[in-house]
């Protein structure tokens, strides 16, 4: 068995997930949701997808609501789509890599403005 496999496969699942999410699901707790990536396991026993929202603080649980409700659907419209002999398990996963960036990116800014503030000053 190749070692790939498992990445094809999730990046696969990925790819028709996404399809599935814009064009079939017509639940509004899912319509911000972005797939930002995805995990499989080794024997592609379950794919863990990880996704992200426009707002967080708001749209984060009512999208995982969404997207929990769906998984049935979602995994069974795959077994259609792809040709496997078992289709994996479909776990979703909030991204926190998003929000952590631009916390980092917000600090990186501070420290230059700090920086600027402190040559100007002398």
């Amino acid at each position: 068995m190749s070692s790939y496999r498992p990445e094809r496969v999730g990046e696969q699942i990925l790819k028709e997930t996404t399809r599935l999410l814009m064009y079939s699901i017509k639940d509004p707790r899912v319509a911000s949701v972005t797939l930002t990536g995805v995990k499989m396991s080794r024997d592609i026993s379950s794919a863990r997808l990880y996704f992200t929202v426009g707002d967080e603080s708001t749209e984060r649980k009512d999208a995982e609501r969404g997207l929990k409700s769906a998984a049935p659907y979602i995994r069974r419209e795959l077994g259609k789509i792809m040709q496997l002999r078992f289709v994996p398990n479909i776990n979703f996963k909030f991204d926190d890599s998003i929000g952590y960036g631009r916390k980092i990116e917000t600090l990186l800014y501070q420290v230059q403005d700090d920086l600027n503030d402190s040559s100007a000053d002398s």
